[in-house]
């Protein structure tokens, strides 16, 4: 199975950047989980977590203000005015 190219960034800022196996983000429509092969898609972000799950099994988790995700060939980009990891 192929794995996601992540980027997480803030206005401002790159926040994380790596492979993930899995996203789980929330939009306007509810919460969404991005795996490898996931259909193209656009959603915006409403405020709170965004959790990824890296390839070796280690979770991060992010906090971030209003967005979007964008998802296509496996590459997530999430942009957000306000993002940062949580410890």
């Amino acid at each position: 199975m192929a794995d996601l190219d992540v980027s997480v960034v803030s206005a401002d800022q790159q926040v994380w950047t790596g492979t993930a196996s899995m996203i789980v983000a929330r939009t306007t429509e509810g919460e969404i989980g991005v795996l490898p092969d996931h259909e193209p898609l656009l959603a915006i972000l409403t405020p709170g977590e965004i959790r990824i799950t890296d390839t070796e099994g280690g979770r991060l988790t992010a906090k971030a203000d209003n967005g979007f995700l964008s998802v296509e060939h496996n590459r997530v980009t999430i942009v957000a005015r306000h993002v940062e990891l949580v410890p």
